[in-house]
């Protein structure tokens, strides 16, 4: 074994103070849920296990580490909202992951909007500049190597309606950077900011 390797197997630990895990694969997309259970209470959660999984139709996921209140309400009524997480709206996006009971609303806590969406029932945060509705498609439980099951749900979701602000389309192109998207990088507090001056182009070659 190189000493210059750190290797491990994850069944066995990592032996670091951290787990390098989420720091190797990131930084990660933040999915920042809306959802209401079928009484209309209102859930607001940050998810870093996030990303988009198809164009045609739009299709995003978050998988829900253990069984979480956006994954009750979501089972109940099908529906949910991603919200653009940005640097303006950190704090109030970390105050939304605070553990509080179901019948707390993460919008009231954190000081935010709950703005009415257009086809689904759930709400999206208005202070946001983009923002997702969803109808679900899938919601599939997790598992080992081994068939075994753990306590970990996908939740998968068709884009139904987009919102965005026209202050970041620029020509009719989305700016990504102008939207001062925030993601999530390894350890206990880590996030990053995407910049301007991040930006390199590079096309894919031409049959």
């Amino acid at each position: 074994m190189s000493e210059e390797i750190h290797f491990y197997e994850p069944a066995n630990g990592h032996g670091l103070p951290h787990d390098p895990f989420n720091a190797i694969v990131g930084p990660r997309p933040i999915g920042w849920i809306s959802s209401h259970d079928k009484e209309g209470r209102l859930n607001l959660a940050p998810y870093s296990f996030f990303n988009a999984f198809n164009y045609i139709p739009p299709i995003i996921g978050f998988c829900s580490v253990g069984r979480k209140d956006s994954l009750n309400n979501i089972e109940q009524t099908g529906e949910f909202v991603w919200n653009l997480a940005t640097r303006p709206l950190a704090e109030q996006m970390n105050q939304s992951c605070a553990p509080v009971a179901p019948d707390v609303s993460e919008f009231e806590l954190a000081g935010l909007t709950a703005e009415p969406s257009r086809i689904v029932s759930v709400p999206r945060v208005k202070e946001t500049p983009v923002a997702f509705e969803c109808k679900v498609t899938q919601i599939i439980q997790l598992q080992r190597a081994d068939k075994t099951e753990v306590p970990s749900w996908l939740i998968l979701g068709e884009v139904v309606a987009v919102h965005i602000a026209k202050r970041l389309l620029k020509d009719g192109i989305y700016d990504t950077a102008a939207g001062e998207p925030i993601l999530r990088g390894g350890g206990p507090a880590d996030y990053f900011q995407l910049g301007p001056e991040s930006l390199f182009k590079m096309y894919r070659p031409q049959s």
